[in-house]
């Protein structure tokens, strides 16, 4: 496991979602690392995921890669999401989660995929084009 694992709260999700602009659900991926939940968003931390509006073609492509790969695992059923009803929010106004199904945290998951990088102190972002 590569990120610490939160030791209080967590709460139950359980829904369908989509990636944004797509109808059908209440529930919808804005990119590799970040979702809607109704008016809700949500960061989830543990990893920093490639933009969509990336630096080159590189990016952009491993950016809709990690989109697709977090919509697959948030739909392959009930998950838990830290900090239950009181989280810590980013700058922007998300508010920070990490995400897990049993013992098996989200973040690992995308890591060994490729689709992202580490996040948290001494590692850089970027890094996406040849």
């Amino acid at each position: 496991m590569r990120y610490p694992l939160y030791e209080g709260e967590w709460e139950t999700v359980d829904m369908h979602f989509t990636l944004c602009g797509e109808r059908g659900s209440l529930g919808c991926v804005i990119d590799g690392d970040t979702i809607m939940i109704a008016n809700r968003k949500i960061r989830i931390t543990g990893y920093n995921a490639p933009e969509l509006k990336g630096e080159c073609a590189e990016e952009i492509v491993l950016a809709k890669q990690a989109s697709s790969a977090l919509r697959d695992w948030l739909n392959d059923g009930p998950f838990l999401m830290s900090d239950g009803s009181d989280p810590p929010f980013d700058q922007y106004g998300r508010e920070l989660r990490e995400l897990k199904r049993g013992d098996a945290m989200l973040s690992d998951e995308i890591l060994d995929q490729g689709l992202a990088q580490e996040s948290g102190w001494g590692f850089e972002r970027g890094g996406w084009c040849g």
